[in-house]
C-alpha cells in the first residue's frame, strides 16, 4: 500500500501530548494516527452497519406471539 505525506497543524499542547503518547506507546506519531483514524473508521462502519440491522428488522416487524381473533370491522361494526 502507498503512503503519502499529509499536513495538519495542532496547538504546541496538542502536539506535546501527542509526542509523549506517541513515545510511552514506543510508535512514532504518524503509526499513532494512523491507528486511531483506522480504529475511527472502522467503529463507524461498525455502527452504520448495526444501524443497517436495525431498520431492517424493524420494517420486518416482530411477532409477540399474539393471536388475532377478530377483525377490527367485527369489533367495530355498526
Amino acid at each position: 500500500m502507498s503512503r503519502h505525506k499529509v499536513t495538519i497543524e495542532l496547538t504546541r499542547e496538542t502536539l506535546d501530548k501527542l509526542k509523549a503518547l506517541a513515545g510511552r506507546r514506543a510508535t512514532s506519531i504518524s503509526a499513532l494516527i494512523e491507528d486511531q483514524i483506522r480504529l475511527l473508521a472502522e467503529k463507524e462502519e461498525a455502527y452504520e452497519s448495526a444501524q443497517r440491522q436495525a431498520e431492517i428488522l424493524l420494517e420486518r416487524g416482530f411477532h409477540l406471539g399474539g393471536v388475532r381473533r377478530a377483525s377490527r370491522e367485527d369489533l367495530h361494526s355498526r
